[in-house]
């Protein structure tokens, strides 16, 4: 690779993903630090080191910046969910949901790189691959569009949810997560402020451990601790059924 162009396209997609959103939360790194791993998954490695560094993984083939873009938008988005620190391992039943909300945070952030990268590209005279970048993630979407159309997603949230409860609350991202992460970007597409609530998911004990009306609860009220918008659990909560 070119000397410095990854950190130019990381640079870039952080400036994409947050420019313009309020960040709130208590639990903030002061640094973020981003590996290229040859082998394994992307992830946020959970560094018991008692430093207040957060440490993205992104595995990535050379110059696949669409890739590095979309990497680092899904973990940058836990690290806004505070789930960069060593108690941060993920659980049961809510990981899902976490799951879905940073996607939908890469997705959005995907979008913004792509236009700003054909405006003002990071390299010179190659204003085209904005295009890229905008198929690459149109590409995306298009597959969990797909995906919530065939599980009845589009139709009726709180039947979808009540049918294949079993299913969505296993962790990763699963196809139901991946189906529910274009209705959240949806959201945030709608409502721009609700991408602050993210700064207060995860600050109470057990973390997404919690039965999910207890989840979105906690979220909520941590929203107003943090007098952040709770825009994005309430609105959750009235697709689901919750109650």
């Amino acid at each position: 690779m070119l000397e410095g162009a990854a950190d130019q396209v990381v640079e870039r997609m952080r400036h994409a993903c947050l420019d313009g959103v309020r960040l709130l939360s208590d639990r903030q790194p002061t640094r973020l630090r981003v590996d290229e791993h040859t082998s394994g998954s992307p992830a946020v490695w959970l560094h018991p080191d008692g430093s207040s560094m957060a440490w993205i993984i992104v595995d990535i083939g050379e110059r696949d910046w669409s890739k590095l873009a979309y990497q680092f938008g899904h973990e940058l988005g836990h690290v806004l969910c505070n789930s960069w620190q060593p108690d941060a391992k993920p659980a049961p039943p809510c990981q899902w949901l976490e799951e879905a909300i940073v996607e939908a945070h890469s997705l959005r952030g995907l979008g913004r790189l792509a236009k700003s990268w054909k405006e003002a590209p990071p390299f010179a005279g190659d204003n085209a691959f904005g295009d890229a970048i905008a198929r690459y993630r149109q590409d995306i979407i298009d597959h969990y569009a797909a995906l919530a159309e065939s599980q009845g997603l589009t139709r009726n949230a709180v039947a979808w949810f009540a049918d294949y409860r079993d299913e969505v609350e296993k962790l990763a991202l699963n196809p139901f997560a991946q189906a529910m992460s274009v209705t959240i970007l949806a959201e945030y597409d709608r409502e721009p402020d609700c991408v602050e609530a993210l700064g207060a998911l995860n600050r109470w004990p057990g973390r997404t451990g919690l039965p999910i009306n207890e989840y979105l609860q906690q979220w909520e009220t941590s929203c107003g601790e943090l007098q952040a918008s709770p825009r994005l659990p309430v609105r959750l909560r009235q697709l689901l059924g919750i109650t």
